[in-house]
């Protein structure tokens, strides 16, 4: 069992609730871990409970030993699929380009060649004496992206 053939037999199902596929990821032994993310709002323990029972009507346990857990994205991990970009959108991001710049950004676009974003720093102003805070809109494509995950605020 790989990751396509999972993808392939249960997206559609998964779809049709609501859900997305985030990452599928089997080991030697057959353990497989399925993340799902909510096209709104969060993933129940009853989507989670629903995506089993999907998975376990398609793949008999009798004819290939598998463990599965299936669990939902998570709001510490980053962005691996455009859904979850495009559901983040008017929300607080932590980018992390390649080359080593962070920050932290309201996430205004996205699509599969890049994302938008807006954020305040401070920057030298023709004629003042302090750095002043600047309103940057930009334009970032995904190759130059390392990381985009959810921001979050204590």
């Amino acid at each position: 069992m790989n990751a396509i053939e999972i993808r392939d037999a249960i997206e559609p199902a998964i779809v049709a609730r609501g859900l997305f596929i985030v990452e599928i990821n089997v080991s030697a032994d057959n353990d497989i871990e399925l993340a799902v993310e909510s096209e709104k709002g969060e993933v129940t323990l009853d989507d989670c409970v629903a995506v089993n029972d999907l998975f376990e009507q398609r793949f008999d346990r009798e004819q290939e030993d598998y463990s599965l857990t299936v669990t939902s994205a998570g709001l510490d991990r980053p962005f691996k699929v455009l859904g979850q970009f495009v559901k983040a959108i008017g929300t607080k991001v932590e980018v992390s380009l390649k080359g080593g710049k962070r920050f932290v950004a309201e996430l205004t676009g996205a699509d599969e060649d890049g994302i938008n974003v807006r954020y305040d720093a401070k920057k030298a102003v023709e004629g003042k004496r302090k750095k002043e805070l600047v309103r940057h809109d930009e334009r970032i494509a995904m190759d130059m992206v390392n990381s985009v995950r959810p921001f979050l605020e204590f």
